[in-house]
């Protein structure tokens, strides 16, 4: 990924990757600390968890409606 490591302000760009376990591990560790420290994207993190984990939920058929 060519994306900022989590180096920069916030980690945003970096969280659905992070959420599905896509990130190596020189890219997730520096989101894991900053998620540790910073409340907003902490929250983004909850979000995007909670959507990943609704698309789960759904089948081929839900897709194509």
């Amino acid at each position: 990924m060519t994306a900022d490591h989590g180096d920069g302000p916030h980690v945003r760009q970096l969280l659905g990757a992070y959420v599905l376990d896509a990130l190596d591990d020189d890219e997730s560790a520096p989101v894991a600390r900053h998620l540790q420290r910073c409340g907003t994207c902490a929250a983004a993190y909850v979000e995007v968890a909670e959507a990943v984990s609704l698309l789960a939920l759904l089948d081929v058929e839900d897709l194509l409606e």
